[in-house]
Protein backbone atom coordinates (compact mmCIF):
# COMPACT_ATOMS: atom_id res chain seq x y z
CA UNK A 1 0.00 0.00 0.00
CA UNK A 2 2.73 2.13 0.94
CA UNK A 3 4.33 2.11 -3.18
CA UNK A 4 0.54 3.26 -3.97
CA UNK A 5 1.12 6.55 -2.06
CA UNK A 6 4.19 7.55 -2.51
CA UNK A 7 3.63 6.87 -6.95
CA UNK A 8 0.62 8.65 -6.43
CA UNK A 9 2.92 11.51 -4.49
CA UNK A 10 5.58 11.40 -6.95
CA UNK A 11 3.09 12.15 -10.12
CA UNK A 12 1.02 14.28 -8.24
CA UNK A 13 4.40 16.68 -7.52
CA UNK A 14 5.54 16.26 -11.04
CA UNK A 15 2.40 17.16 -12.65
CA UNK A 16 2.47 19.99 -10.16
CA UNK A 17 6.00 21.14 -11.19
CA UNK A 18 5.03 20.93 -14.75
CA UNK A 19 1.60 23.01 -14.56
CA UNK A 20 3.40 25.62 -12.55
CA UNK A 21 6.27 25.81 -15.56
CA UNK A 22 3.81 25.64 -18.28
CA UNK A 23 1.47 28.78 -16.82
CA UNK A 24 4.84 30.75 -16.70
CA UNK A 25 4.76 30.64 -20.40
CA UNK A 26 1.27 30.79 -21.22
CA UNK A 27 0.59 26.77 -22.12
CA UNK A 28 -2.30 26.47 -19.84
CA UNK A 29 -4.20 23.52 -21.42
CA UNK A 30 -0.48 21.42 -21.32
CA UNK A 31 -0.37 23.00 -17.90
CA UNK A 32 -3.36 21.50 -17.31
CA UNK A 33 -3.54 18.02 -19.34
CA UNK A 34 -0.29 17.21 -18.87
CA UNK A 35 0.69 13.19 -18.07
CA UNK A 36 -3.27 12.66 -17.21
CA UNK A 37 -2.47 9.04 -18.90
CA UNK A 38 -0.50 8.57 -15.84
CA UNK A 39 -3.63 8.01 -13.67
CA UNK A 40 -4.86 5.48 -16.05
CA UNK A 41 -4.79 1.20 -14.86
CA UNK A 42 -1.84 0.44 -17.23
CA UNK A 43 0.31 3.10 -16.67
CA UNK A 44 -0.74 3.58 -12.63
CA UNK A 45 -0.58 -0.23 -11.77
CA UNK A 46 3.53 -0.46 -13.49
CA UNK A 47 4.46 2.51 -11.16
CA UNK A 48 3.20 1.40 -8.11
CA UNK A 49 4.53 -1.90 -8.79
CA UNK A 50 7.59 -0.61 -9.83
CA UNK A 51 8.04 2.36 -7.69
CA UNK A 52 11.67 3.41 -5.85
CA UNK A 53 11.23 7.19 -5.93
CA UNK A 54 14.77 7.85 -7.58
CA UNK A 55 13.78 6.85 -10.86
CA UNK A 56 10.76 6.16 -13.44
CA UNK A 57 9.54 3.43 -12.35
CA UNK A 58 9.31 2.45 -16.40
CA UNK A 59 12.99 1.88 -15.83
CA UNK A 60 12.22 -0.74 -13.69
CA UNK A 61 9.53 -2.43 -15.72
CA UNK A 62 12.34 -2.38 -18.51
CA UNK A 63 15.01 -3.81 -16.69
CA UNK A 64 12.86 -6.13 -15.37
CA UNK A 65 10.40 -7.90 -18.52
CA UNK A 66 13.13 -6.42 -21.14
CA UNK A 67 10.25 -3.64 -22.05
CA UNK A 68 7.53 -1.05 -20.21
CA UNK A 69 4.03 -1.44 -20.84
CA UNK A 70 3.30 1.69 -18.92
CA UNK A 71 6.12 3.50 -21.76
CA UNK A 72 4.68 2.39 -24.99
CA UNK A 73 0.75 3.34 -23.07
CA UNK A 74 2.35 6.84 -22.50
CA UNK A 75 4.72 7.79 -25.24
CA UNK A 76 1.40 7.11 -27.49
CA UNK A 77 -0.63 9.49 -26.13
CA UNK A 78 1.78 12.32 -25.08
CA UNK A 79 2.62 14.85 -27.43
CA UNK A 80 5.52 16.11 -25.40
CA UNK A 81 7.46 13.16 -26.11
CA UNK A 82 9.26 13.02 -29.10
CA UNK A 83 9.24 9.01 -29.34
CA UNK A 84 5.25 10.30 -30.11
CA UNK A 85 6.59 12.17 -33.19
CA UNK A 86 7.09 9.58 -36.10
CA UNK A 87 6.06 9.30 -39.50
CA UNK A 88 7.12 6.75 -42.40
CA UNK A 89 10.15 8.49 -44.34
CA UNK A 90 8.77 10.76 -47.39
CA UNK A 91 12.15 9.66 -49.33
CA UNK A 92 11.54 5.66 -48.44
CA UNK A 93 8.28 5.21 -47.50
CA UNK A 94 9.72 1.49 -45.29
CA UNK A 95 10.63 2.93 -41.96
CA UNK A 96 10.11 5.63 -39.64
CA UNK A 97 11.82 9.53 -38.84
CA UNK A 98 11.74 11.38 -36.30
CA UNK A 99 9.81 14.81 -37.75
CA UNK A 100 10.59 18.06 -35.87
CA UNK A 101 7.89 18.79 -32.68
CA UNK A 102 5.50 21.22 -32.88
CA UNK A 103 6.28 24.46 -30.79
CA UNK A 104 4.03 23.80 -27.67
CA UNK A 105 4.99 20.57 -27.49
CA UNK A 106 8.26 20.89 -27.76
CA UNK A 107 8.32 23.49 -24.76
CA UNK A 108 6.32 21.07 -22.42
CA UNK A 109 8.78 18.46 -23.15
CA UNK A 110 11.52 21.20 -21.74
CA UNK A 111 9.17 21.85 -18.73
CA UNK A 112 8.58 18.03 -18.33
CA UNK A 113 12.25 16.97 -17.98
CA UNK A 114 13.07 20.10 -15.93
CA UNK A 115 10.41 18.91 -13.52
CA UNK A 116 11.06 15.00 -13.76
CA UNK A 117 14.60 16.33 -13.17
CA UNK A 118 13.59 18.50 -9.47
CA UNK A 119 11.26 15.36 -8.80
CA UNK A 120 14.19 12.49 -8.92
CA UNK A 121 17.40 14.63 -7.94
CA UNK A 122 15.69 16.18 -5.20
CA UNK A 123 18.17 18.92 -3.41
CA UNK A 124 20.55 17.62 -5.61
CA UNK A 125 18.75 19.76 -8.68
CA UNK A 126 20.49 22.37 -10.37
CA UNK A 127 19.75 24.22 -13.36
CA UNK A 128 22.47 21.78 -15.43
CA UNK A 129 20.51 18.49 -14.46
CA UNK A 130 18.34 18.56 -17.10
CA UNK A 131 21.38 19.17 -19.82
CA UNK A 132 23.34 16.33 -17.79
CA UNK A 133 20.46 14.02 -18.13
CA UNK A 134 20.37 15.13 -22.01
CA UNK A 135 23.86 14.35 -22.68
CA UNK A 136 23.92 11.11 -20.38
CA UNK A 137 20.87 9.38 -21.82
CA UNK A 138 19.83 10.79 -24.89
CA UNK A 139 23.20 10.69 -27.09
CA UNK A 140 21.60 7.87 -29.31
CA UNK A 141 18.24 8.76 -28.94
CA UNK A 142 15.43 8.72 -31.97
CA UNK A 143 15.09 12.76 -31.81
CA UNK A 144 14.62 14.81 -35.22
CA UNK A 145 17.38 16.67 -35.10
CA UNK A 146 16.16 20.18 -35.37
CA UNK A 147 14.67 19.33 -31.88
CA UNK A 148 17.90 18.14 -30.47
CA UNK A 149 19.30 21.59 -31.56
CA UNK A 150 16.79 23.35 -30.31
CA UNK A 151 16.39 21.04 -26.77
CA UNK A 152 20.36 21.53 -26.15
CA UNK A 153 20.08 25.02 -26.78
CA UNK A 154 17.28 25.82 -24.31
CA UNK A 155 18.96 23.41 -21.63
CA UNK A 156 22.36 25.18 -22.38
CA UNK A 157 20.61 28.27 -21.65
CA UNK A 158 18.76 27.14 -18.39
CA UNK A 159 22.20 25.93 -16.95
CA UNK A 160 24.02 29.35 -17.81
CA UNK A 161 21.39 32.00 -17.67
CA UNK A 162 18.40 30.31 -15.36
CA UNK A 163 15.41 29.55 -15.30
CA UNK A 164 14.11 33.07 -15.32
CA UNK A 165 15.35 33.83 -18.42
CA UNK A 166 14.86 30.82 -20.07
CA UNK A 167 11.00 30.72 -19.40
CA UNK A 168 11.09 34.67 -20.86
CA UNK A 169 12.97 33.26 -24.24
CA UNK A 170 10.22 30.10 -24.31
CA UNK A 171 7.53 32.44 -24.46
CA UNK A 172 8.59 35.55 -25.60
CA UNK A 173 10.63 34.42 -28.62
CA UNK A 174 10.46 30.22 -29.38
CA UNK A 175 6.84 30.26 -28.60
CA UNK A 176 5.83 33.10 -30.81
CA UNK A 177 8.78 32.64 -33.87
CA UNK A 178 8.32 28.94 -34.79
Amino acid sequence: MGNFFNHLHTVNKHRRLVRKHCFKVGLYWQGLTHDLSKYSWTEFSVGVKYWQGVRSPNVTQRRTIGYSTAWMHHKGRNKHHYEYWTDYSETTFNHLEPVKMPPKYFVEMVMDRIAACKVYKGKDYNDGSSLDYLLSRDKENFMNKETYEDLFKVLTMLKDEGEEKTFKYLKEVYLTEK
